[in-house]
């Protein structure tokens, strides 16, 4: 249901080149930029995720309560995106673990403090 959504950043050059890493470990690419937003997403399956500069040009803060999930294919995946965001200006907000009985996932802040979870999407029953 969600087409996109983007997080408010106050250095668009460190946070583009913190969320390539992170695009690349998902197979996804940059499909959109400016001087003021670069989103990544991959076409086949349509919903992206940018950083922005906020348009009234005061600071980016990362909203308490809002949170974007990154679904990914594997657990490796989420352990390497977690381990990313740990070693380029990121903290942890959750390592990467079950959450229930199938669910897999790790939180994480970026460096502008806006909450993202990596996570393995429950199988179908």
């Amino acid at each position: 249901m969600l087409g996109y959504a983007t997080m408010g950043t106050n250095d668009l050059a460190r946070s583009a080149k913190f969320y390539d890493a992170i695009a690349a470990i998902t197979g996804a690419g940059r499909v959109f930029e400016t001087d003021r937003v670069v989103t990544w997403g991959t076409p086949e399956k349509g919903a992206m995720i940018g950083v922005i500069k906020p348009h009234d040009e005061q600071p980016a803060t990362g909203g308490n309560g809002t949170m974007f999930g990154l679904p990914v294919e594997s657990e490796e995946q989420v352990q390497q995106i977690h381990a990313h965001a740990l070693a380029n200006g990121g903290s942890d907000e959750g390592p990467p673990g079950p959450r229930g009985e199938a669910f897999y996932a790790a939180y994480f802040r970026d460096p502008d403090g806006n909450k993202l979870v990596a996570y393995v999407p429950p199988k179908a029953p």
